[in-house]
């Protein structure tokens, strides 16, 4: 049995793929993190991860790399963590690249959600001869990939709540003061889940509580987010930090004031108009606001908003994931971290799976999934 045909050999070639992949963590935005690897007879060749929007795939990367070191690819091995793409976007079909290049064998981890691809790109390879195989580490591949799969898969992006609190629960005093519950290596770990986001959210409460730019500072990216406000009367002041650079997105009602929207679109901002919520009057309808941002190509939305707005998310059942970081002291009386109830009964409370527990600097990062 040669290398090529070994499961051992097989996984390992993948991981070293995903590790491409998750190099590009912060860059590639709308698009997936994608790792790639060529083999020639056991030998890892060539590799490649996928650059920014608009610029090369990964198997393109390491296609090209392979050419500069004088290797053919014809003949060899493609493992890639993503299914090559088989449609014209910004680039071109990486299958056809594949194919033209004469590669014998493709190991893909996972399918592309993309309808647009969906199996049309390992269609591609095995019509033109290629062997190929997919799902060999398809887990792993997909949690690098959450929003963009949540986003094909359910029609809206995958969602981060993050909070930071006492070990009683309080995120704010009861004047609303929060700087600085965590100390200062939580708040750096924090702006690492900001910085692979493809949009942050927050509400109007906290903009006009914090002043907060809600921007990347602690970590290096070659990218800013855009910024989402929900604030359904248009209450954001156009003097507000948060205003001052990058995209900003303010979503609201109808009915909103003319001179008010003006202001804020003089200020740079796009103005999101969404249905009202049928359950709160007064607010927007949140689930309209995932798919308008879905549709606006965000796949992982990273939330950092007051409990108000944290309790709609969690009662909307539009929470994926928490990210808690756990300071070890006492605030007494305070504000919550998302007061929504009362519940009828224990049973009914929302239930966390796949906890995760780290310690960062003096405090802890709790990290869990909702359970559905």
């Amino acid at each position: 049995m040669t290398h090529d045909a070994d499961a051992g050999f097989d996984q390992s070639c993948m991981r070293r793929a995903l590790q491409l992949a998750a190099g590009v963590l912060y860059r590639t935005s709308p698009n997936p993190r994608v790792g790639c690897v060529i083999v020639r007879d056991g030998i890892i060749v060539a590799e490649g991860a996928t650059e920014a929007a608009g610029r090369r795939h990964a198997e393109i990367v390491a296609l090209d790399a392979a050419r500069a070191r004088g290797v053919e690819p014809r003949g060899c091995t493609v493992y890639v963590t993503l299914e090559p793409c088989a449609h014209t976007g910004r680039t071109p079909p990486c299958a056809d690249a594949l194919v033209a290049a004469g590669i014998a064998r493709l190991v893909a981890a996972s399918l592309d959600p993309n309808p647009r691809v969906a199996g049309g790109g390992l269609r591609r390879l095995a019509e033109a001869g290629v062997a190929t195989c997919c799902g060999l580490l398809e887990n792993a591949a997909r949690e690098l990939n959450l929003g963009f799969f949540s986003r094909f898969e359910r029609g809206r992006p995958w969602v981060r709540l993050k909070a930071a609190a006492s070990l009683d629960g309080i995120t704010a005093l009861a004047d609303g003061s929060s700087q600085w519950i965590t100390g200062t290596a939580a708040r750096a770990d924090g702006h690492h889940w900001r910085a692979r986001a493809c949009a942050l959210l927050t509400g109007i409460g906290t903009v006009r509580g914090d002043d907060p730019d809600l921007t990347v500072r602690h970590v290096a990216t070659p990218r800013q987010p855009p910024r989402v406000v929900v604030d359904s009367r248009l209450d954001l002041d156009p003097r507000a930090r948060i205003l001052q650079r990058g995209v900003v997105w303010v979503a609201h009602a109808a009915g909103a004031d003319a001179r008010r929207a003006d202001a804020l679109r003089a200020r740079g901002a796009d103005l999101l108009e969404l249905p009202a919520d049928p359950t709160a009057p007064g607010r927007i309808d949140l689930r309209a606001l995932m798919a308008e941002l879905a549709a606006r190509d965000i796949g992982e939305l990273h939330v950092e908003a007051g409990a108000r707005l944290n309790a709609a998310l969690l009662a909307a059942d539009l929470v994926d994931e928490l990210l808690l970081y756990v300071a070890p002291k006492l605030l007494g009386q305070g504000r919550g971290i998302a007061p929504f109830g009362p519940l009828g009964s224990i049973d009914q409370a929302l239930r966390l799976q796949r906890v995760e527990l780290e310690r960062i600097g003096e405090d802890y990062r709790w990290r869990a999934r909702l359970a559905r």
